[in-house]
């Protein structure tokens, strides 16, 4: 029996029991937990590529398994704490707090195109599903409290729900993380965002990582504004 080969399936698996654990809690209304368990959900996700690589192992069922594991983790989850969130501000279950779950279904249909985009090799186009959830978690988390006494916070919620669901599947190029060389030149973009990086988590903790993303965001855009 090969075990090498059962490796990296075992590891997106563990992403996958993250991302029901990461939904438990935030029907709870545990936010924090629910954050966690969406970050542990990520480090697994990032070690079952990296390992079925290594090992020499990849396979078709490993890459449609990841796909579901992530829209667990990285889509249902994170749609659950808005949900959640969203209920907490009225008094009764709103029919708009279902409106969350649009987040759940558009990243599985972004998920679904990353599978056959063959463009996204060096890059991604359109929002990652991974950093779409750790936008709402942390910031719910870092500013559920001061939104929620914001005048009509659930429309601006709605908001941003809409604007993130169009982000995951626009036809916008985001840069990634990876490096050809590590030379300045070529990986502009990359440093300047990884040295911004840091002052934003010192200065705004938790929610700090919302800004990161959403500062991924627009400096992504700029970039593809200026290459274009």
């Amino acid at each position: 029996m090969n075990i090498k080969k059962h490796i990296p399936n075992t590891i997106t698996c563990c992403n996958l029991i993250s991302g029901c654990i990461a939904t438990f809690w935030a029907f709870e209304g545990d936010y924090q937990l629910a954050l966690l368990f969406i970050v542990i959900g990520a480090v697994f996700d990032f070690f079952d590529g990296m390992s079925a690589r290594l090992l020499g192992v990849s396979s078709p069922i490993g890459k449609e398994l990841d796909s579901l594991a992530d829209d667990v983790t990285f889509g249902f989850a994170p749609s659950a704490i808005v949900f959640s969130f969203l209920s907490s501000l009225t008094s009764h279950l709103s029919p708009l707090s279902f409106l969350a779950f649009i987040m759940a279904a558009f990243s599985a249909l972004r998920l679904a195109k990353f599978n056959l985009d063959e463009r996204q090799a060096m890059g991604f186009i359109g929002l990652p599903t991974p950093a779409n959830a750790l936008f709402w978690g942390s910031l719910i988390v870092g500013l559920g409290d001061s939104i929620a006494i914001l005048p009509y916070a659930e429309y601006m919620i709605l908001a941003g729900i809409l604007i993130s669901s169009w982000l995951l599947v626009s036809e916008i190029p985001m840069f990634a993380l990876k490096f050809k060389t590590w030379g300045w030149q070529g990986n502009e973009v990359k440093y300047i965002f990884l040295l911004t990086c840091i002052p934003l988590l010192l200065l705004l903790n938790v929610s700090g990582l919302a800004a990161i993303i959403a500062w991924y965001v627009i400096l992504s855009a700029i970039n593809h504004h200026f290459s274009s």
